[in-house]
């Protein structure tokens, strides 16, 4: 059985108009896609409220360790819709588990025309990194090619060691768990349109997911 390769949107083109990087941009956000922003904690500031509001920003990623709550919080929470991770910019702390939630997150404000912007302490590792994340996983791109993406608009991204590997880890998983959910619905179609399908073919079926579970885990 052929599976159908699953279709994905092209990734948008820059803009003409766009600013050369100069340092001082790194204290303020940048438009990586069309409605998501990528910044540090200094762009969510209570002093730029006028800045976030011209963007037409509606929701809000904060990413921050325990330890950085006093200083890094959701100053907005009457105006913004907040999604607030504890993630440690360390090469050991697993990010991964954090890439279902905030491509959620983004989906959910971008269908609704909304504006996100996502941020760190600086802008450069965790925020980067997941924004990386819904780029590769939104648009079927390789962690190389949305990194690349991602540092045109905001050059200073550098996600910690740790986090690369898990976003080389995470081009995998994410194909094979398209797969799977491409396979699970074309299984349902058949079930509701009657028991036309063999016990044999659902069995190949549930092999054939297994092998690619295998592979994934093989190529990660």
């Amino acid at each position: 059985m052929e599976l159908a390769e699953p279709a994905f949107p092209a990734l948008p083109q820059p803009k003409e108009d766009a600013e050369d990087w100069t340092y001082p941009m790194r204290r303020e956000m940048q438009e990586i896609l069309p409605g998501l922003f990528l910044g540090p904690y200094s762009s969510a500031m209570k002093s730029k409220l006028p800045i976030l509001q011209k963007h037409g920003i509606t929701h809000v990623i904060c990413i921050r360790q325990n330890i950085e709550a006093n200083f890094i919080k959701p100053n907005f929470q009457q105006l913004f819709r907040y999604l607030v991770l504890d993630i440690a910019d360390n090469p050991v702390e697993n990010i991964i588990r954090f890439f279902p939630t905030t491509k959620e997150f983004i989906d959910g404000s971008l269908q609704t025309g909304g504006k996100v912007l996502v941020h760190g302490n600086a802008g450069i590792s965790r925020s980067a990194a997941l924004v990386i994340a819904y780029i590769m996983e939104t648009f079927g791109v390789k962690y190389r090619d949305a990194f690349t993406y991602v540092q045109e608009r905001r050059f200073c991204i550098n996600p910690n060691a740790g986090f690369v590997h898990q976003l080389q880890e995470y081009e995998a998983i994410y194909l094979a768990k398209l797969t799977i959910q491409m396979m699970s619905s074309r299984q349902l179609e058949r079930s509701l349109s009657g028991p036309t399908g063999s016990l044999k073919r659902t069995h190949e079926e549930e092999e054939e997911i297994g092998n690619m579970q295998v592979t994934a885990a093989q190529n990660g």
